[in-house]
């Protein structure tokens, strides 16, 4: 299993007049972790999208247990529990200062050959950088 933390300030503009984070916000929370989770494993979207494969999203479930509010500092915990194949699954938590659970999501997206627009298995980079934490 991976697991990367990485960490966001809540913004003035992501909140509605009570102070507390827009729903909508937590897609993009999600698209943070994932790319960050990505980076830290040594690859980018860009170098993924650059070898001809993109990731479109196939499905987004969203838990919201507790509001964020405005200027916290939230850590957004991304983690693969499986190796991926032709689909990749994301699952979220993500926690506020005072260490409390807040939000849990699940993003699963797909590995897409950029010139056909047909399903692909996973890139062998991103496989190869995972491989050490599943076996």
């Amino acid at each position: 299993m991976f697991i990367h933390e990485t960490k966001v300030r809540v913004r003035y503009g992501e909140t509605d007049q009570m102070g507390v984070v827009y729903y909508g916000n937590y897609a993009l929370y999600y698209e943070i972790g994932r790319v960050e989770a990505l980076r830290s494993l040594g690859m980018t979207y860009r170098e993924m999208e650059e070898s001809g494969v993109q990731m479109p999203v196939l499905e987004m479930r969203c838990r919201y247990l507790f509001p964020a509010l405005y200027d916290e500092q939230l850590t957004i915990r991304t983690i693969i529990r499986e190796m991926p194949t032709a689909r990749i699954t994301f699952d979220f938590e993500i926690v506020n200062e005072r260490a409390q659970l807040i939000n849990r999501g699940v993003v699963s997206l797909a590995f897409m050959n950029n010139s056909t627009k047909r399903p692909t298995r996973c890139p062998s980079q991103l496989a190869g950088l995972l491989m050490p934490f599943f076996y």
